[in-house]
C-alpha cells in the first residue's frame, strides 16, 4: 500500500476549515490544477466542491441525503439571529453596488466607519445611541468572525479599520434573499411614513 500524501491534501485541509479564495495564490492555483480530482475525492466525503472561478472562491457543501442523521458533517453550519442575518444582506448589498459601479479595483474594501453609516439606515435605533452603534460594532466582529469580513488594515482608531467583503457573501446570500429583503424594508419603510402622517 502507498503512503503517498496526495498533492492537493492541503487545499482539502484548508477547505474543511474554510473557504478558500484566490488571495492564497498557493492553494488557489492547487485547486485549480486539481479540480477533477478534488471533486471526486471530495465526494467521497459526501462534501460538494463549490467553484467560483470568475470572482475567485471556493468552498464546501455538504451531499444532502434522504437520511440526514447518517451524514458525516465535516463543515460548520452557522445559524444566525435576525439581525446577523441582516448585516450580511446589507454586506451583499454593498457589494452588488460596488459590482455595478465603475470600480477599477476587484476586492471592495470599507471602513467600519462607512459600514456603520450604511448600516444605520436599516437598523430601527434604540433608546440610548452609544449602546445602538456598539450593537452594529458587534455585528460587524460577528461577521468577520464568520468569514464575510477580512480586515486588511488595523488602526487604534476602531471607526478606522478597513475590511475587505469577501466575495464568498454573494454564495450565501444570493440575489433572491436581497430582493425578498428589499420588498420587505420597502413594506417597512412604507408603514414607517404612514404612521409619522
Amino acid at each position: 500500500m502507498s503512503n503517498k500524501i496526495l498533492p492537493y491534501t492541503t487545499v482539502v485541509v484548508k477547505l474543511l476549515k474554510g473557504p478558500v479564495e484566490y488571495l492564497d495564490k498557493n492553494n488557489w492555483d492547487k485547486l485549480i490544477q486539481y479540480k477533477t480530482e478534488l471533486i471526486t475525492f471530495l465526494q467521497q466525503l459526501g462534501l460538494i466542491l463549490v467553484i467560483d472561478e470568475l470572482d475567485g472562491y471556493a468552498f464546501l457543501k455538504h451531499i444532502i441525503t434522504d437520511d440526514e442523521t447518517a451524514e458525516v458533517s465535516w463543515v460548520t453550519r452557522r445559524a444566525f439571529t435576525y439581525e446577523e442575518s441582516v448585516m450580511l444582506v446589507l454586506l451583499r448589498e454593498m457589494m452588488a453596488e460596488f459590482e455595478m459601479s465603475e470600480a477599477t479595483t476587484r476586492e471592495l474594501v470599507k471602513k467600519r466607519r462607512e459600514i456603520k453609516e450604511y448600516a444605520e439606515l436599516f437598523f430601527k435605533e434604540k433608546a440610548s445611541r452609544i449602546r445602538f452603534l456598539k450593537e452594529i460594532d458587534r455585528l460587524i466582529d460577528k461577521a468577520e468572525e464568520n468569514g464575510f469580513l477580512h480586515m486588511v488594515e488595523h488602526q487604534d482608531i476602531i471607526d478606522e479599520q478597513k475590511f475587505r467583503i469577501r466575495k464568498i457573501i454573494k454564495a450565501k446570500v444570493d440575489g433572491e434573499v436581497l430582493e425578498q429583503f428589499f420588498q420587505q424594508l420597502q413594506a417597512y419603510k412604507e408603514e414607517i411614513a404612514a404612521e409619522q402622517n
